[in-house]
């Protein structure tokens, strides 16, 4: 019994705030140390059509299921109550949006991994780390699409709540509402902590390529007015006179 809650206090205690420090600090370290490997890198050449059917699917569902993810368990639940949505309705909710979202994810990284593993080229230039993070998602939206099963099971709301509170208790520094999870069935325990275990590999994948494509944006609209270009002619094109005026009469 006290072993048991020692792996859990390990798991839902501990690991969330060392998951997180690693995140931080090794993105950091990592754009610090070495910007040139802060990239996705392409291999669109090869298999396009593959590419092309893989990346649309999971980048659309991975995104979906990521933002249905955070909104969905870092809400205050006095927010829900005092917009008077209903706990069953939120649940039925990540269901129908997050059930396909996950399918189309899997999907596509099936064929994603699939390519990447079984085209000679693209596997002698794809680092373990790249193998490694791509498996781990792989399973991670597999028993992600399995706890739906069990959510079934419990619509009225009341395991969303539990989950909701444990999640916002790590940002509040609650450390001992992690007693609130350590009961749940065994897909999303496991759930939770395949998402820690990427969380900490986040920084030394290339995971941190999702950094750059949510920062374009705001890079876009906080540029500066003017920018420089510059040609590749040789000789500056001559100047243009300004253009004759006659006085009026």
């Amino acid at each position: 019994m006290f072993q048991n809650l020692d792996i859990d206090f390990i798991i839902f205690g501990i690991m969330p705030y060392a998951a997180l420090t690693i995140l931080v600090v090794g993105s950091i370290a990592r754009y610090d140390r070495d910007q040139y490997t802060w990239k996705s890198s392409s291999s669109q050449l090869l298999r396009r059509r593959q590419l092309m059917w893989g990346s649309i699917l999971f980048h659309v569902g991975i995104i979906t299921v990521f933002f249905g993810h955070l909104i969905g368990l870092f809400t205050p639940v006095w927010v829900l109550d005092a917009l008077g949505i209903p706990y069953a309705l939120k649940q039925w909710m990540a269901v129908i949006i997050g059930g396909p979202a996950g399918v189309a994810a899997l999907i596509g990284g099936t064929l994603l991994l699939h390519r990447r593993l079984t085209e000679p080229r693209i596997r002698a230039t794809s680092s373990w780390m790249d193998i490694i993070i791509m498996v781990l998602i792989w399973w991670q939206l597999a028993i992600g699409l399995l706890t739906i099963t069990q959510t079934l099971q419990h619509m009225d709301g009341s395991e969303m709540v539990r989950f909701m509170t444990w999640s916002q208790s790590i940002v509040t520094w609650n450390i001992n509402a992690w007693t609130d999870v350590v009961d749940v069935h065994w897909l999303y325990r496991l759930h939770i902590f395949l998402g820690l275990i990427i969380t900490a590999l986040f920084p030394f994948s290339r995971l941190v390529h999702m950094v750059s494509g949510f920062a374009t944006p705001v890079k876009y609209l906080l540029r500066p007015g003017y920018q420089i270009v510059r040609s590749r002619r040789s000789k500056a094109l001559p100047a243009r006179s300004a253009p004759k005026t006659t006085p009026a009469e």
